[in-house]
């Protein structure tokens, strides 16, 4: 028994980050070696884990993790539970966290998690 739904490949949580950091880089003259290592994250984990639900069966879910940078430290986010969160959902919401990081001063790089699941 599988329970997900796959989202939409291609999110607007991505190309709003993407489009934030375009804009943000512009006006700080950012060069192109540091846009590209600022643009892309470090590392990505896609998993597909098997759960006993309550009637017995056994379902299976799909769940994300994605540190975005860890210049700064390790990286901190947390999970996402959602029926419709994508890859790319999570790749944003890791850039976001690296920039809420720095813009208080905090020695974490970014990260956040996110399954596939209607909670």
């Amino acid at each position: 028994m599988v329970v997900e739904t796959q989202a939409e490949p291609a999110s607007d949580a991505l190309k709003t980050a993407l489009a934030q950091f375009d804009a943000a880089a512009d006006c700080l003259g950012l060069d192109e070696g540091m846009r590209m290592v600022l643009r892309h994250c470090k590392r990505e984990l896609a998993v597909h884990f098997p759960v006993r639900m309550d009637n017995g069966t056994i379902g299976e879910f799909t769940g994300y993790r994605v540190q975005h940078n860890l210049a700064r430290g390790p990286a901190k986010g947390g999970l996402r539970y959602n029926l419709n969160v994508s890859l790319d959902e999570v790749r944003a919401l890791a850039m976001w966290m690296t920039w809420k990081s720095a813009v208080v001063n905090i020695p974490y790089g970014g990260a956040k998690g996110g399954v596939i699941v209607n909670p």
